[in-house]
């Protein structure tokens, strides 16, 4: 069994230095591609498929997840050839804690030795830049509004030094912003609001638990909408969103369905497993049961 390794030698934190020293071990037992610069994990991804490797690993947060899955995507029938991996060594690692994949390193390159294999869901959006039709898939989860608008504010340095509350202190800029207004239409029904998260498990941003019954496998993605993101109306939801780590369910409206559009009466950006992506309007769906992930 062939396993390629893809990480991110600059990242810091503790999960960052841990991984370091395990890479002497490491290098006895699979191949590691370390990148330089924004892409190289996807085209390192896209070449390990090319090159017949069994397993292609990421070892970094949500987002270099992403990218090394859309690596995979980029190679013909990738999705079939190979199976994706995750050590995880990010801020928050949303997927990881999905798939109940341990968050320490030696564990979870144990998990991904015992090569044990799952079939779920794979997310795809369909959007526009600069006028060219673009795709990007996604694992876990996505947003359009304010979520979005955090993640284009994010200080990277605070990230490294603060971690999750660097997300905390960008959501509190962009909820004093005017919110646009979105708009979910999926077969016949639509739902609009200031925010609209959609997610393909049950997390979003750690242990919180946005999608209470969503799954990874059963063909569908599920849409949250909040009317409302101004600071009354997030002051509302905080207590028992806090406490309970779940949302008082009038306070929101949802859909689910395997595909459905979104857009917007103004400008409004949006995410995937936690990257800033595009702009609406984009078209969200599902691949049933198309992305192979090693788990527990």
């Amino acid at each position: 069994m062939r396993i390629c390794v893809i990480f991110n030698p600059a990242a810091r934190g503790n999960k960052a230095r841990r991984f370091k020293k395990f890479l002497n071990e490491l290098s006895q037992q699979c191949a590691l591609k370390a990148t330089t610069a924004p892409g190289d994990a996807r085209r390192f991804a896209q070449a390990a498929v090319a090159t017949g490797y069994d397993i292609i690993a990421a070892a970094g947060g949500d987002g270099t997840v992403n990218e090394v899955l859309n690596g995979i995507g980029d190679e013909p029938d990738g999705f079939a050839k190979t199976r994706l991996g995750v050590l995880p060594l990010g801020t928050v690692n949303v997927f990881a804690r999905e798939l109940k994949i341990p968050l320490k390193l030696e564990s979870a390159w144990k998990v991904l030795k015992r090569a044990r294999e799952t079939k779920i869901d794979l997310g795809r959006a369909d959007f526009l830049d600069d006028g060219k039709s673009q795709s990007r898939y996604f694992m876990q989860l996505g947003g359009a509004g304010l979520d979005a608008r955090a993640i284009e504010l994010v200080s990277w340095k605070l990230k490294k030094s603060a971690g999750p509350l660097a997300y905390v202190v960008a959501g509190l800029q962009a909820v004093v912003e005017k919110q646009p207004q979105i708009s979910v239409a999926a077969a016949g029904q639509k739902i609009s609001g200031e925010l609209a998260l959609f997610g393909n498990g049950k997390f979003y941003g750690g242990s919180f638990h946005i999608f209470p019954e969503a799954q990874l496998a059963n063909g569908q993605l599920d849409v949250c909408v909040f009317p409302q993101v101004n600071v009354p109306a997030l002051l509302r939801l905080a207590p028992g969103f806090l406490l309970r780590r779940k949302l008082s369910e009038h306070r929101v409206r949802r859909l689910r369905a395997d595909q459905f559009e979104m857009t917007s009466d103004s400008p409004a950006a949006f995410e995937l497993d936690g990257e800033w992506i595009g702009s609406l309007p984009a078209t969200f769906s599902v691949e049933r049961q198309k992305l192979r992930v090693v788990v527990p």
